[in-house]
């Protein structure tokens, strides 16, 4: 099979951004216009997380409203976790960005001349701005047509970062190697900004698309930087549930029209487990349809109950929610005449690489942002609607950066390789397909310390085993500034699928891990086990390397200070 022809990528960028959701693109428009910037997505340059963002951007911007009030919501939801002062930045930098959209020319939908805004569950004013029930969708749109606009931003697509190039003293970033139209490369940077989005493809049941295996975390940690809180894990409460059909996201603003949570009786359950009902946080929600389902259903995993929107009027519905109607009518539900099945599914990583108000991570040179990244604003829950919000303000931090001197890549040695892995790939195959069910079942919506043991103990074995595989350790040796040129297409797609198969083998280990290390229940991670919220456990969760250790030390500015208080 003849190889495809790689277009001409320079060896040398100023800033590589990974990842083109709106974290990615946001922060290569950021940054200052005189340096050489690569954007690097997997997929197409619109295909991540933020593009399928209904709901809308948390914002307080109307006179009824204030930032301290969307402060006090963000750390009522985070449980104790937030980090005051990266919550305290973002709620008064929100204005700011908003109109920076606006004048981006992001379509935001209005009342009369003013921007329309919508309540969400766990807000205490309506301060959510949407464009319809494509919020995320308007804002990417724009943000790459800016993008392409831009002589300095080199976009390369279809192509999977896959390791971080580290300095010979391993204090510092200074690239990355990539996998791209059947070559691996080595692109050299002073700064690399780790914009990937989460890990949701590591559950069954997700809303993330099939590019969020976390591979910017799973590089990060590799590399032997800090990771933070990687047990919080939204499960968004209300995803489309019909065999054949993908885990559409039904959005949260559906609920804060006034849309019903009912089961197979038309009883609205909710209220049973929370005062708040419908409009309750998104985990107790979530946990509420888990256990009723487990009271209800003989089949529990498979079971779902309904969202009734026919209380809210037929044109607000119009309006407001058309991409819904026009998903459901896909699958065969007239939103108007009937309930829609929903169920649980993985949405929202809270942890992530840990980083500082400038998106600086522990490793120099070395950046994260949007859901890539631990900034401190999300805590053990995130507020619904603060993720774009998020993507763009620490985003925008990097307007400030300064470029540190980088050595020229010398020229690279180039070979080729002739591969035959297809009897291993059988087996990272089936690998790939049994991690998500086994992370569901154990480290998804209700955890107990025996199951996150037995699939602690199952990661490890599959890990222990690919170890040997000559793909495997064809990519682990991998040398810096080598070029590669693969015999073929089918090469490249072989080392795609096992670079993300380790690198959710490797969120596996670490999810777990961390899960059962906190002997409690908060926000987004519950132990039936641990039911209870322990004061012992207002800390972060810190991993680097195989190091586990808990800390309340704040994330500071400018460097990442962590003070261990025990393994």
């Amino acid at each position: 099979m003849p190889r495809l022809k790689s277009p001409s990528i320079s060896p040398h960028f100023d800033v590589i951004v990974v990842g083109s959701g709106a974290a990615g693109l946001y922060a290569a428009l950021c940054l200052p216009t005189h340096l050489r910037v690569a954007l690097v997505t997997k997929n197409t340059i619109n295909m991540g997380s933020s593009n399928y963002a209904q709901g809308g951007i948390a914002a307080a911007v109307d006179p009824s409203d204030n930032p301290f009030l969307h402060l006090e919501d963000t750390l009522k939801a985070g449980v104790g976790l937030c980090d005051y002062e990266a919550v305290k930045f973002m709620v008064e930098n929100a204005a700011e960005a908003i109109a920076h959209l606006v004048e981006m020319g992001v379509a935001f939908d209005r009342k009369g001349e003013k921007l329309a805004m919508t309540l969400e569950a766990a807000h205490s004013r309506p301060r959510v701005l949407h464009s319809a029930d494509t919020t995320g969708r308007a804002i990417i749109d724009t943000l790459v047509a800016k993008v392409l606009e831009r002589p300095n931003i080199q976009v390369i697509s279809q192509a999977i970062a896959l390791n971080l190039w580290l300095a010979p003293q391993k204090d510092r970033v200074q690239g990355i190697s990539l996998l791209h139209q059947s070559k691996i490369q080595w692109l050299k940077s002073s700064v690399v900004v780790l914009a990937t989005g989460g890990g949701g493809q590591i559950f069954a049941q997700t809303t993330n698309p099939e590019v969020s295996t976390g591979d910017g975390t799973a590089i990060a940690w590799r590399a032997g930087a800090i990771l933070r809180d990687l047990e919080f894990f939204q499960f968004h409460p209300t995803a489309l549930t019909k065999p054949g059909a993908p885990h559409f996201l039904i959005s949260e603003a559906v609920r804060g029209e006034g849309a019903h949570l009912i089961d197979e009786k038309g009883y609205r359950f909710a209220f049973d487990y929370h005062a708040a009902g419908e409009l309750a946080p998104r985990d107790v929600v979530s946990r509420a349809i888990f256990h009723h389902l487990h009271k209800t259903s003989s089949d529990p995993t498979h079971a779902h109950v309904y969202l009734d929107l026919r209380p809210i009027g037929p044109e607000r519905i119009r309006y407001r929610f058309p991409n819904i109607i026009n998903v459901c009518q896909q699958w065969g539900i007239d939103v108007f005449q009937e309930p829609i099945p929903v169920s649980p599914a993985a949405h929202y990583w809270m942890g992530g690489v840990a980083c500082d108000l400038m998106s600086q991570t522990s490793i120099r040179g070395l950046y994260a942002i949007g859901e890539t990244a631990s900034t401190g604003v999300h805590g053990a829950n995130r507020l619904a609607s603060n993720s774009l919000l998020e993507c763009l303000i620490f985003a925008a931090q990097l307007s400030r950066i300064e470029i540190e001197p980088n050595l020229v890549a010398r020229d690279s040695d180039i070979s080729q390789i002739n591969s035959d892995w297809n009897r291993e790939m059988e087996q990272i195959e089936a690998i790939r397909q049994m991690l998500p069910s086994l992370m569901w079942e154990s480290a998804g919506i209700s955890r107990h310390e025996e199951l996150l043991n037995q699939a602690l103990y199952q990661v490890n074995r599959w890990r222990d085993s690919l170890a040997s595989f000559e793909i495997v350790k064809f990519l682990a040796n991998l040398l810096p500034n080598e070029m590669i040129e693969l015999n073929s297409t089918n090469a490249e797609e072989q080392l795609r699928i096992t670079a993300e198969t380790l690198n959710l083998l490797d969120l596996g280990y670490l999810i777990l891990k961390s899960s059962m290390s906190r002997a409690e229940s908060r926000g987004g991670h519950y132990r039936s086990d641990y039911p209870k919220t322990s004061n012992d456990w207002n800390v972060h969760t810190l991993i680097q390397g195989d190091r586990l250790w808990k800390s309340s030390t704040k994330i500071k500015s400018k460097r990442l200070k962590i003070k261990s208080i025990g393994s």
